[in-house]
């Protein structure tokens, strides 16, 4: 039987702008290219013409990628309203898989997979601008409503998808993100320190508010505890009492961070997936994390979980995961092992194939 021919679309993605999405998106990527097991091309932007991760790439000209908002949304528009120039290479697909949910460009008669993160937009409507909120209703909903299969990262975005966007359950794949365990892993030279790490870049949901206030409550017991920051914008945190924010950093910092500190905390009002608790698990560090969204399934028993919304909740998680470490981490590293990246590209090439074949019986 031929491999399935699959095209991975990817000409939203800006680098460093996409978030949780983009690592997704790479991961998958790079996984794909690993195995060959479908013959999967990449369909990247000027912006980012290395996303491919070593599948073999196209670089689609046609797409005026931006890395403003506005830019961004007049791109999406063209491609929209004028397709025929970006949708050429896309020809003589069995599939198109859309990892960043808007699908750019849309390919008449070729069955289509949306990957749909969250639904925080109907969730926690308060935390995004009205425009936003209109924007991803039109351009995040009708995707998942019109695609032929739509992956999700947890299976608290699919009860969601269900309740909200009336996506039949047979219509959803539930494939959680991988660990690059090459990277994030035990580190033998960094010695753990008083220090607390939440990386993040400070949207709404994320909380750093009630994470400082938290904060503020163990520093009055353990007065060397240190939070670091990360994440382009906490820059703003910057000379408050006992916390380092050091804004954006490289991921081999960001590895070393994690092995360094004493725990990972994750205040989160809501996420879909949420990929940190897992990297610091990874890397052998104790993690406490809000009872919110998906955490909890994605945590399993490995961390000490809280209420988001008081920091006296976020203080005693913390203090209890800096009270057995060891415990923690232990079971930290075998959660951490249950996510691959070859595991999530061979649920999602199990997707491809059965779209596949159901477009040939009906063919």
């Amino acid at each position: 039987m031929a491999r399935v021919r699959v095209g991975l679309s990817l000409l939203t993605l800006v680098p460093g702008i996409s978030g949780g999405s983009e690592t997704y998106a790479r991961g998958l990527a790079r996984a794909l290219a690993a195995r060959s097991t479908a013959e999967t091309v990449a369909f990247v932007p000027t912006l980012a013409p290395d996303a491919g991760e070593g599948l073999a790439s196209i670089v689609v000209d046609a797409y005026r990628a931006s890395t403003s908002t506005p830019g961004r949304l007049l791109a999406m528009g063209r491609a929209a309203v004028a397709p025929g120039p970006i949708r050429r290479p896309f020809s003589g697909l069995d599939v198109v898989h859309y990892p960043l949910t808007v699908p750019v460009p849309s390919v008449a008669r070729t069955p289509a997979v949306v990957t749909l993160h969250d639904l925080q937009h109907h969730d926690l409507p308060r935390l995004f601008p009205r425009g936003e909120r209109l924007f991803r209703r039109l351009a995040y909903d009708r995707a998942g409503r019109r695609a032929d299969a739509v992956v999700v990262p947890s299976a608290f975005v699919a009860d969601r998808a269900t309740a909200l966007l009336d996506i039949a359950p047979g219509r959803l794949h539930v494939i959680p993100h991988g660990v690059d365990h090459d990277r994030f892993s035990p580190g033998g030279e960094e010695q753990k320190e008083e220090l607390l790490l939440y990386p993040a870049r400070p949207w709404p949901h994320k909380n750093h508010g009630t994470l400082l206030e938290a904060f503020a409550l163990l520093r009055r017991e353990r007065p060397e505890l240190r939070l670091v920051l990360t994440g382009a914008g906490t820059e703003r945190f910057a000379g408050l009492d006992g916390v380092e924010a050091r804004g954006a950093v490289p991921l081999d910092e960001l590895v070393a961070l994690y092995r360094r500190a004493a725990c990972c905390v994750v205040p989160s009002r809501y996420e879909g997936f949420g990929a940190p608790p897992l990297e610091a698990m990874a890397c052998g560090t104790p993690v406490a994390c809000a009872r919110s969204g998906s955490l909890p399934e994605v945590c399993g028993d490995a961390a000490v979980l809280f209420d988001p919304e008081r920091p006296e909740a976020i203080a005693a998680a913390v203090a209890e995961a800096l009270a057995a470490p060891e415990d923690l981490a232990g079971r930290g590293l075998a959660r951490a092992r249950l996510f691959t990246w070859d595991r999530s590209a061979a649920s999602h090439e199990e997707v491809y194939a059965s779209l596949t074949r159901a477009a040939s019986l009906t063919g």
